[in-house]
């Protein structure tokens, strides 16, 4: 009987999300999630947690400006965004120092 000197440990699991503007993936804490709330609202979930249809976007002005620019976030949603809540959107999106 032979006994394993160190146990084998698997890999801790790493979430992956799709960037809905760029189309690629990332580890979920480096995406920043938008979420349609059950009022209809669409706002930013800095938690990522919050109840609701949601979709992520990286933090880069490119993506943002790709993301409100056309129809892609309403599409992620299935809504249609209201004036107001772009507005915030597009105020977070230039809030974002582009890397």
């Amino acid at each position: 009987m032979s006994v394993k000197s160190a146990k084998q440990q698997r890999p801790k699991h790493v979430p992956q999300r799709t960037c809905v503007a760029c189309r690629s993936t990332e580890a979920k804490r480096g995406l920043v999630r938008v979420v349609r709330g059950a009022s209809g609202t669409v706002e930013v979930d800095e938690t990522g947690k919050k109840a609701g249809r949601g979709a992520y976007l990286h933090k880069s002005r490119e993506c943002w400006d790709k993301a409100l620019r056309g129809k892609v976030l309403e599409y992620a949603l299935k809504t249609a965004i209201a004036a107001e809540d772009r507005a915030a959107l597009q105020a977070y999106g230039e809030g974002i120092a582009d890397e």
